[in-house]
């Protein structure tokens, strides 16, 4: 019984935490804890709705419909082999994004989230040829190293947040240890993966 309800919770945070949503997660803790919270309403619900269609909306829907058309199961989508496509899918969506908000002339410290999010499934996708690697880490790895990152640009002792961001991190990759869907190796390597190109990403790009 307890076995299940284990089951039932790694499930449930596999979800919360998809790579999917980590790039909104962001936004919305930008927009609500940093100084862009005093951003009129309207500019940040324009924001997220642009973040949330080509970050979460189009991506899944669009793997759905692939998975959907090809037959395959949602099981098999796991598999180092079927991943290409999606991953291409989500990086063409991330890309679209990142060039409308560059048009808009959108804050550059806000594009770098999406630039260290793109940058982490291009390189989980370039990767994938070789190796398999737990996204679901990667952007929980991200997010580490981002905040990091943003820590450093505008000098706020980021040690309270850290510990969140380790401590969900951490559930997100034991939730794929749990499930079986990883290897610790992939989960570590996913990890390490996000949190320097988070990093990078924010601090230098």
């Amino acid at each position: 019984m307890k076995e299940k309800y284990l089951i039932y919770g790694a499930k449930l945070l596999s979800i919360i935490f998809a790579p999917f949503y980590f790039s909104m997660l962001a936004f919305i803790v930008m927009f609500v804890f940093s100084y862009m919270k005093l951003l009129p309403m309207n500019y940040k619900l324009l924001v997220l709705g642009i973040v949330y269609a080509f970050t979460v909306a189009i991506p899944l829907l669009s793997i759905a419909s692939y998975r959907k058309l090809s037959g395959l199961r949602r099981h098999q989508m796991t598999r180092r082999e079927l991943r290409f496509v999606p991953y291409v899918i989500t990086i063409v969506s991330y890309a679209c994004c990142l060039f409308l908000m560059q048009n808009m002339h959108i804050p550059h410290f806000m594009i770098s989230v999406l630039c260290g999010a793109l940058a982490v499934e291009v390189v989980c996708a370039l990767l994938n040829n070789w190796i398999r690697v737990s996204t679901h880490a990667a952007a929980a790895g991200a997010m580490n190293g981002a905040l990091l990152a943003f820590s450093l640009l505008f000098h706020f002792n980021p040690l309270g947040w850290l510990c969140i961001t380790i401590f969900i991190a951490g559930l997100v990759g034991t939730s794929r240890l749990i499930l079986r869907q990883h290897t610790l190796g992939e989960v570590g390597w996913g990890t390490l993966i996000g949190f320097v190109c988070g990093f990078v990403c924010i601090f230098f790009v």
